[in-house]
């Protein structure tokens, strides 16, 4: 029993190291935005923390979340928006949430996955999506 309970806890510390790899801040392809994931309790979420076009014409006001369906919500700033929301990780990667377009305002499932050290994003509606690839910063 006590052999159980020791592969059971290493086990368990890797899948936590595993799931935890998502964490900290990376880059997209086009290097013109910056997220940062982190955990609350079993849950990943993902925030803008910089964007190569966040501020208004005027250099100063940062651009607002004006394409959100909910009214209630136009005025917020894309900066610091939680973009990645409710995922968990299991098998690999990381599933089960949301991924909100501020261009689009709409929200789309997506899953994540790393390999080799590159985050492999998957945004999709039904069959269709679009994975992009993300890198640490």
């Amino acid at each position: 029993m006590i052999m159980g309970s020791l592969l059971l806890t290493r086990f368990t510390s890797v899948s936590a190291q595993q799931a935890d790899a998502i964490k900290g801040v990376c880059v997209n392809t086009d290097k013109d935005l910056k997220m940062e994931f982190s955990q609350t309790g079993s849950v990943f979420n993902g925030r803008i923390v910089w964007s190569a076009n966040m501020y208004d014409a005027d250099g100063k006001t940062l651009k607002k979340d004006v394409n959100n369906e909910r009214q209630e919500l136009k005025s917020r700033p894309i900066l610091d928006r939680v973009i990645f929301s409710g995922l968990s990780y299991s098998d690999g990667q990381w599933t089960g949430g949301g991924l909100y377009d501020p261009g689009g305002g709409k929200t789309y499932k997506c899953k994540i996955r790393l390999k080799s050290g590159v985050l492999q994003i998957r945004g999709y509606a039904g069959i269709f999506g679009k994975t992009t690839e993300w890198t640490r910063n």
